[in-house]
């Protein structure tokens, strides 16, 4: 049902969200790593995330926009909002997604903020319930919008015309 995107053709642009830095204690002493969460988006309806781990920031870094170009899902939009209100889930954190009308602006916090932004949807409504830790409100966020469907394509599957729908 999913269709890969291909990141070459989009005009392509990072968020690093957040950088962690990962001890491995082993016999001789500690091993540093670093791990890097980037959100990647066109501002055009299509976002995606991804994470790398590394020995040096700007090499995890990279990683990370490379997992996240591969890792693309389109945004479906109506106007400059959100086509219907959605809840996001993954693990113990849950995203409210709710529509708001034109110049409001992104009422959203750090992550979903950065996934909202980078989508290109300019009014919208969130609340972050449950699990407040990066990786699992971004997972969350794009749960919740690719789960989003726009009246043409319900209108389609219940084989009727987009007038009597909403009528």
């Amino acid at each position: 049902m999913t269709t890969h995107i291909d990141a070459s053709k989009l005009d392509i642009e990072d968020r690093v969200v957040e950088i962690n830095r990962v001890t491995k204690v082993v016999k001789g002493g500690r091993r540093m790593r670093f791990a890097a969460l980037v959100v990647v988006g066109d501002r055009n309806g299509h976002v995606g995330f991804g994470t790398g781990k590394a020995q040096e920031v700007p090499e995890a870094i990279r990683k990370a926009i490379d997992d996240a170009k591969n890792n693309l899902v389109e945004v479906p939009m109506v106007g400059t909002t959100l086509p219907h209100q959605i809840i996001g889930r993954h693990g113990g954190g849950k995203i409210i997604l709710k529509p708001a009308v034109a110049g409001s602006g992104v009422s959203a916090g750090g992550p979903v903020r950065a996934v909202l932004e980078l989508a290109g949807v300019q009014d919208v409504s969130s609340k972050s319930v449950g699990s407040s830790s990066p990786i699992n409100m971004i997972r969350a966020t794009i749960d919740g919008i690719s789960n989003l469907k726009r009246a043409e394509d319900v209108a389609k599957l219940r084989g009727k015309s987009v007038e009597e729908l909403l009528g």
